[in-house]
């Protein structure tokens, strides 16, 4: 059965978007960026709210460019083809290998569980994977953190009165200080 890894940089406070909204202490370095390309070729399909699905667009057409590096190509070239769910009460059409979501988050994991194929089944925007957490439908939390205090903002990980104990995988710690950690929810 394929598993939900919930995957994002996030502030050493818990937060993946600053309490202004920004996202640019996010920035990694070359051997982060790598790294998050392979997590995103592990996956067989990646669910998204609205924002993140917007916010990623970029990517459908920044391969056009040609003055950018390997690394953004690479991850172009990893990221286009892969199938997107996009969950959205306001989007009537999305772009690329996507589509709108035909279900409730819960009825779309357990059909993609159900399906067969290679890679998990990743999920990604705050709220999204909020939600899926208080339903209890994440099985890893691949939390990416960096070394800055925000102070505030959206929090990676869901706010809600559920104890939920985790089991460490893996720790990976990248030259810029930003420590990768997988964490397992025993089942």
């Amino acid at each position: 059965m394929r598993s939900v890894t919930y995957s994002m940089n996030i502030s050493l406070d818990g937060f993946i978007v600053g309490p202004d909204g920004g996202v640019d202490w996010t920035t990694p370095d070359e051997e982060v960026f790598r790294f998050a390309t392979d997590e995103v070729r592990g996956a067989g399909v990646h669910l998204l709210g609205r924002r993140l699905y917007e916010s990623m667009l970029y990517w459908e057409t920044v391969d056009q460019n040609p003055s950018l590096g390997f690394s953004t190509r690479e991850f172009a070239a990893v990221w286009k083809p892969l199938p997107k769910v996009v969950f959205s009460t306001t989007l009537s059409s999305v772009q690329g290998n996507a589509r709108l979501a035909s279900g409730d988050l819960a009825q779309e994991i357990e059909r993609l569980r159900a399906q067969p194929g290679d890679g998990n089944i990743a999920i990604g925007g705050a709220t999204l994977a909020a939600e899926a957490a208080a339903l209890g439908l994440i099985d890893e939390y691949r939390p990416r953190v960096c070394p800055v205090l925000l102070g505030g903002g959206v929090p990676f990980f869901p706010q809600h009165e559920r104890r939920v104990d985790l089991e460490l995988v893996e720790t990976r710690t990248f030259g810029s200080k930003v420590i990768h950690l997988r964490y397992r929810v025993p089942r």
